[in-house]
């Protein structure tokens, strides 16, 4: 995803690599003591294996008891092997200091992802996933749909359109008519905002702020089957308000926009919404040009189709 929009990878303060530094050689040692532990109960499991074995058949019989104990001895001993520490990334495949860079720059994206991430939200709405996709890609509910909570925001001009193997993105310039827009508290009248279509089931908004902030929303939508989906809102921002005060208005916020688009999507699910995704029949306007990129990927010959049934199937 795009989050390096928010400059994840910038160059920490000597204060803050320093930190990190402490973070990833705690984890280094975590992670080699477990390692170390397991090692270490393996030999002393079959020594307590050996052990009961030798009492069990020091009488020449078997008992009921010394059975089970030998029975449960062997079962955790078998446990422990399947306990053992999974290898994320092999220290061995790099050099020493490529390895220590690698890990330091991971823990530091980890903790800035944290840092930046400000709310999740999660519904399951009765309405076919192609819906959701359709509303999603197509610029103009922006205008329409979303008219009360974006203050009649105007969509001025398409500056830039790429595709990628498995999706594109679209650049698109936008306006604030209104001197009263609430909008003007987090950003500038005009900004060019980014639509990305990452997969068949992940879309993100990456809206511009002031100083080069930014908050990107994250749409993933999954189809339950032909009726329904689950729609998960992830959204980041690097704004240096308070964060208690901005995850309540960002909540505020989505649940607003989502309140608007339940009348949308009933409506797009009341239609043959399949004709929608016939290619032949898609608009060749700018703003639906990330739709009709869905559509040549995964819209045409039952693609949509075959997307819900590989989800029904995992």
């Amino acid at each position: 995803m795009s989050i390096k929009c928010l400059n994840i990878n910038h160059k920490f303060s000597n204060t803050s690599d320093s930190n990190i530094s402490n973070i990833v050689e705690i984890a280094l040692f975590i992670d080699k003591l477990k390692n170390s532990i397991w090692v270490f109960g393996i030999p002393s499991w079959l020594l307590g294996i050996t052990d009961r074995s030798i009492a069990a058949f020091a009488d020449g019989s078997l008992s009921a008891i010394e059975i089970f104990q030998l029975f449960t001895t062997s079962f955790f001993f078998i446990s422990w092997l399947y306990l053992k520490p999974e290898e994320s990334f092999n220290s061995n495949d790099l050099n020493p200091s490529q390895y220590q860079e690698y890990v330091s720059r991971t823990q530091a994206n980890k903790l800035q992802l944290r840092k930046l991430h400000m709310i999740s939200q999660e519904y399951t709405l009765p309405f076919p996933y192609i819906c959701q996709i359709y509303h999603l890609l197509n610029l103009k509910h922006l205008e329409t749909v979303h008219r009360f909570s974006l203050n009649n925001l105007k969509i001025l001009n398409v500056s830039q359109f790429q595709t990628t193997n498995v999706g594109g993105k679209i650049t698109f310039q936008t306006i604030l008519d209104s001197p009263a827009n609430p909008l003007r508290i987090w950003r500038q009248p005009t900004v060019e905002v980014d639509l990305i279509l990452h997969t068949p089931y992940t879309v993100e908004l990456s809206i511009p702020v002031y100083n080069h902030k930014r908050i990107i929303v994250i749409f993933h939508a999954f189809p339950l089957n032909d009726s329904e989906h689950q729609l998960f809102i992830d959204i980041y921002s690097d704004l240096e308000w308070p964060k208690p005060l901005l995850q309540i208005i960002l909540h505020f916020a989505s649940c607003l926009t989502l309140f608007e688009d339940l009348p949308y999507l009933r409506a797009l699910a009341e239609k043959n919404i399949e004709r929608l995704f016939n290619l032949s029949k898609t608009s060749n306007h700018e703003s639906a040009l990330l739709l009709k990129r869905f559509i040549e990927l995964y819209g045409s010959s039952g693609e949509a189709t075959k997307l819900l049934e590989g989800r029904e199937e995992n």
